[in-house]
């Protein structure tokens, strides 16, 4: 008898499990694009770490001056000046110190290591794990133009050298020579590998038919070596490029007038121009679009902040009247630092997913993955972890 009563109890518990259950999953399908889980990561990635009401770490002095450069690399930063190279965690703990001198320190990252190279010189290293584990060979007479780690953290290093206008190579994941391109006729400005390791994209420029043409070629990594003929070209014309970046899709190729995308088979699948408007900043690693500050004069803080998709279109654009200090993007994290306050958007500039008004001096912004910051001032530096 009490079984029998206890039976639509049981029923009636079933029911609104099931319920319960089918309703989450109806708001979880209709709600994912806002749904952000990255906080309760952070929490328990960072929960150990001292932080102030508005969620910003104790600062650490990186003591190098406000010349550095600065690179995000794991849960560290790689900061470089002219006196070396040091690697920090976030709360400032020195992990590594390397004494070299660099006049023109450029540093990226890729497939979890970091990369410093002095443009205009011969010295270039890679970081991962908290090491050194390349260096460079010097060479006489050679320059390093520019350097990319893919993906899967291979090297690509564009060189110039006596006899020819630019040489590429491509390095295997021991740092082993594995491709070479060297060009005569054309000067190569900057080369990228694809995200699967299999094509080499090279930034050119020279003249076609007497008039300056900026071009885009492509080579697949399956080729011998002293074949330079390209598999593909893309002619930019005269726009002139400034940056590659390679994610999913087509090659994001930063210009002077435009913002291009160019598929590896050469044809172009789209563009976006300025349409007479100064490039005044950019972030081409924002998921599935590119992020560009716009501005009628050179001069001013008047500007426009645009993202656009990788088939050239327009998403979002949002007026500016503030100085820009600084705009960084990762993963699906886009930040803009003012004067007066930081806005780290998400997947949209329609609405801001965290605004820190408690700046303490920053001048620059390093986006990462999981939506924390590193805010760097004329000294110091500290990790902003947004609620």
């Amino acid at each position: 008898m009490d079984e029998k009563k206890k039976n639509p109890v049981r029923r009636l518990l079933t029911f609104l499990l099931t319920a319960a259950l089918v309703f989450g999953a109806v708001f979880l399908v209709a709600n994912w694009q806002k749904l952000n889980f990255d906080s309760v990561r952070r929490y328990f990635a960072y929960r150990s770490l001292e932080r102030n009401e508005s969620g910003q770490a104790e600062s650490f002095s990186y003591g190098s001056g406000s010349s550095s450069s600065f690179l995000p690399l794991g849960d560290d930063l790689l900061v470089c000046s002219a006196s070396g190279v040091r690697l920090y965690s976030v709360s400032g703990g020195l992990y590594l110190e390397d004494h070299c001198t660099l006049t023109t320190p450029i540093l990226s990252s890729g497939g979890g290591s970091g990369l410093v190279y002095d443009a205009g010189g011969s010295q270039l290293y890679v970081y991962r794990d908290r090491k050194q584990v390349f260096s460079l060979p010097v060479e006489a007479g050679r320059i390093i133009l520019s350097a990319s780690l893919s993906a899967q953290g291979r090297l690509t290093v564009v060189t110039q050298a006596s006899g020819v206008k630019g040489s590429v190579t491509v390095y295997d994941e021991k740092f082993q020579p594995a491709l070479g391109v060297s060009l005569s006729s054309r000067f190569i400005t900057d080369a990228i590998l694809s995200p699967d390791g299999s094509t080499l994209a090279l930034a050119t420029a020279g003249q076609t038919g007497g008039v300056f043409d900026s071009q885009v070629s492509f080579y697949r990594l399956n080729r011998s070596n002293g074949n330079d003929d390209p598999d593909a070209v893309c002619s930019l014309g005269n726009n002139t490029v400034l940056a590659l970046r390679w994610a999913e899709g087509p090659l994001r190729v930063l210009g002077e007038n435009a913002l291009c995308f160019v598929k590896n088979d050469g044809t172009l699948a789209g563009a976006y121009s300025y349409s007479g408007r100064y490039l005044k900043g950019f972030a081409l690693d924002w998921e599935s679009s590119c992020a560009l500050l716009l501005g009628k004069y050179r001069a001013g803080s008047s500007a426009e902040l645009v993202t656009v998709d990788t088939s050239g279109n327009q998403l979002e654009s949002i007026p500016l009247s503030d100085q820009v200090l600084s705009l960084s993007s990762a993963g699906r994290y886009l930040s803009l630092l003012t004067a007066d306050s930081l806005t780290i958007f998400s997947n949209s500039l329609a609405e801001p997913y965290h605004v820190l008004e408690e700046l303490q001096g920053a001048r620059k912004v390093f986006q990462r993955p999981d939506g924390s910051t590193f805010l760097i001032a004329g000294e110091s530096a500290r990790l902003y972890l947004p609620s």
